[in-house]
């Protein structure tokens, strides 16, 4: 079977799946180059038929493309290529194509491993060659959950997982100066895997909220009990009912917040509770399908919980408003590929910017499941839950609030990382991926916040079931005890008497230099991650299709790098030299790149002070 009938077959096969292969340009020049390497002119057509098929079609830069193709190949894309991209789009074509499989070794997706790791091996797809999170000795507390992880995304997700939660525990306990407004450490989390892929561990931190929920739901229901005796006796005072006020039902306050919910629900759930809430589903489309009903419609909930804005609803039949004045809720998901688009419609539509992502990688082996030290991480998170309601029940009863800061050499630092990523965002995709990174630098505060203060309530949990009874403590030696730990100390406007009496109601709360560090080092690899969902959504909506050129290649280099660094990934990415020196040139001279030496560069830093020009 020569070439031309072996794409043509595959073709008609894409066709019929009415499916996308190449749903960016990691997999639009490739393909071009596997047809035309392949197939010569006689291919331009079947290269149209397949492109037309994706949101980034266009029929001139396509055109272009092809031609750049015949022009530069190298042979190092085959038909092998399209066969690959196929099956990745779930297309199985004619089984007298595998003689093709075999001859023509397939191509994978044209990803780098992780940014500065110095591996280059092949993956499956670009999901294999995200960065995982580098390791680190995180707060005791955190890391005994962390190692329940059986790979390292495993233990990335367990990371995020636990502190999302963490954080929705804290709520408004904890706050956080940015931005001229206070944040909280509320995230929403979105963890993306294919089926049976070990997403599943995300469901164990949800054990963390278990124990707060259900104090909220033991109060409701004695509140209820109260109620129904009392209004029982009213209903027994016959005609005297008139002149006593009939007994007000309880509100269902709740923590964890059903995602099958409609709009008017989520925000009176939220309401009940005082504005604070975690929504936690297993599976996205339980969410995203209720934003979808006709009852729902509670996307910009979520957005506007994220900066905490207040949310209000009128209900028509008693014309009764009802509001909260901030809005503290946390959300954590998990779903495949398929269900980020349900939820997250476009780039544009602002919970793509919000939401930290992390991409696990398919499963690539077999694993025994049979566990012989019969463990139940279920049961190990919840006991871990109940340990920190316990703490967290003790310390709110000691101190009103926690303020979180940064030192001034902290910030600067801060902000020249990610002015860095911001620079390198723009060059990259432009304004989406910036307004990203401006809202993960949001979230590193929120999880650099968390991190401390869980190093610094270390001494209170490390005992573990054994930990002594804190409620027993009165509030002045738990004060004592708060002050003497590691990062935690009286706001400065507290009088010194009372610092002496444990009468504290502000601490602020600092991060020690190596939890700082290793916060701020994630801040590459959730750029990268959300880098990697940005391309599940609709090409329109990111940038037009000229501008998604062969700058995506800044995406993967590390913030300081040498032209041959450049060049080495130019030449995966069929990037020719003089275009790589051009644009090295024009980002110099636009002052996004600087040089720091003969033939080495940078990523520009640019801070700009708030309120000058």
């Amino acid at each position: 079977m020569d070439s031309i009938e072996s794409l043509q077959r595959l073709v008609d096969a894409v066709e019929k799946a009415g499916a996308n292969i190449a749903p960016t340009y990691q997999e639009y020049m490739p393909l071009a180059f596997a047809v035309a390497n392949s197939c010569g002119e006689e291919g331009r057509s079947y290269f149209h038929r397949l492109c037309r098929l994706s949101d980034k079609y266009r029929p001139t830069e396509a055109d272009r493309l092809y031609d750049r193709a015949l022009k530069d190949g190298r042979r190092q894309n085959s038909l092998g290529t399209v066969w690959h991209l196929a099956e990745l789009a779930g297309v199985k074509p004619d089984p007298k194509l595998a003689n093709l499989q075999a001859s023509e070794a397939p191509r994978t997706h044209p990803r780098a491993c992780a940014e500065g790791s110095g591996a280059e091996t092949a993956t499956t797809g670009e999901a294999d060659s995200l960065p995982c999170f580098p390791d680190y000795e995180w707060p005791g507390f955190l890391r005994q959950m962390v190692d329940c992880g059986d790979t390292a995304a495993q233990r990335d997700v367990l990371l995020l997982g636990g502190l999302t939660v963490i954080g929705a525990t804290v709520n408004k306990l904890l706050c956080i100066p940015y931005g001229r407004k206070l944040k909280y450490p509320c995230l929403q989390t979105f963890v993306i895997a294919p089926p049976a892929s070990g997403k599943g561990v995300v469901a164990w931190t949800r054990r963390l909220a278990e124990p707060v929920h259900d104090t909220c739901l033991t109060a409701y229901r004695q509140a209820m009990e109260a109620y129904r005796r009392e209004h029982a006796q009213w209903e027994c005072l016959g005609k005297e009912k008139g002149k006593t006020d009939e007994p007000q039902k309880p509100a269902l306050k709740l923590f964890i917040i059903p995602g099958n919910n409609s709009g008017t629900g989520v925000v009176e759930n939220l309401i009940d509770a005082d504005g604070v809430g975690l929504i936690c589903e297993a599976e996205a489309d339980t969410v995203s399908s209720s934003i979808g009903a006709d009852y729902g419609h509670w996307s910009d909930t979520l957005r506007n919980c994220f900066d905490h804005e207040r949310l209000a609803f009128n209900r028509r039949t008693n014309h009764e408003y009802r509001e909260c004045r901030m809005s503290l809720l946390s959300v954590l998901l998990s779903g495949t590929p398929a269900q980020v688009q349900p939820l997250i419609p476009s780039a544009e539509n602002g919970l793509f910017s919000r939401q930290v992502f992390y991409n696990m990688p398919p499963i690539c082996e077999w694993v025994d499941q049979f566990d012989t030290d019969g463990a139940d991480y279920d049961r190990r998170f919840a006991d871990w839950g109940r340990q920190w309601e316990r703490v967290l029940r003790a310390v709110r009863g000691a101190v009103g609030s926690i303020c979180f800061e940064l030192d001034e050499a902290q910030r600067r630092r801060f902000n020249e990382r990610l002015a860095r990523l911001f620079s390198q965002a723009g060059m990259a995709h432009g304004d989406t991926m910036k307004s990203s990174v401006a809202r993960i630098a949001i979230n590193l505060c929120r999880l650099m916040s968390l991190v401390a203060l869980l190093r610094a309530l270390d001494p209170l949990l490390s005992a573990g079931e054994e930990a002594e009874d804190l409620s027993a403590l009165g509030a002045g030696d738990l004060t004592r005890r708060l002050l003497g730990c590691p990062g935690l100390r009286p706001c400065d406007d507290v009088p010194r008497e009372n610092v002496a009496d444990g009468v504290v109601s502000r601490l602020l709360l600092t991060v020690g230099a190596a939890d700082f560090e290793a916060v701020l080092a994630l801040a590459d690899p959730l750029y990268r991650h959300a880098c990697h969902v940005l391309s599940f959504l609709p090409a329109a909506d990111v940038r037009p299709a000229p501008a998604a050129g062969p700058e995506i290649l800044f995406d993967y280099l590390p913030r300081q790098f040498t032209r041959q660094e450049a060049l080495e990934e130019a030449v995966r990415r069929e990037i020719s030299p003089n275009t790589l020196d051009s644009l090295l040139k024009r980002f110099t001279d636009r002052g996004l790149l600087q040089k720091t030496g003969r033939g080495a560069y940078a990523f520009c830093s640019h801070v700009r002070t708030r309120g000058r020009g």
